[in-house]
């Protein structure tokens, strides 16, 4: 997946920072306080947020799993609380938050 940054001069920076860890210049740790200043941030979201933007984008939880690749049925289980997405599921969501259902088709 294509990283998201914060902005072009933090895209500048954080490349620049990958290049110096890949030669070993800067450690990891040096290089994860990079990834948190230069990364967007991804919050984690309601089940009434996630069916807003499921509304908001106009789909239906079908044609809103496919385009995240998973289940209608996890997406059914987000936007009533019972289950919460993590990992790549929820940045896909936060992208699609921020640049709408067609980034991530």
């Amino acid at each position: 997946m294509k990283k998201q940054y914060r902005s072009r001069l933090m895209a500048s920076i954080h490349e620049t920072a990958e290049g110096l860890h890949e030669v070993g210049v800067m450690d990891k740790r040096t290089m994860r306080e990079f990834d948190d200043r230069c990364l967007t941030p991804v919050r984690p979201l309601t089940p009434e947020e996630i069916r807003d933007l499921r509304l908001r984008e106009g789909a239906s939880q079908t044609i809103f799993a496919r385009h995240l690749n998973v289940t209608t049925g996890l997406i059914s289980q987000w936007e009533r609380g019972e289950k919460h997405p993590c990992g790549a599921s929820l940045k896909l969501l936060t992208l699609v938050a921020k640049n709408g259902l067609g980034a991530v088709a």
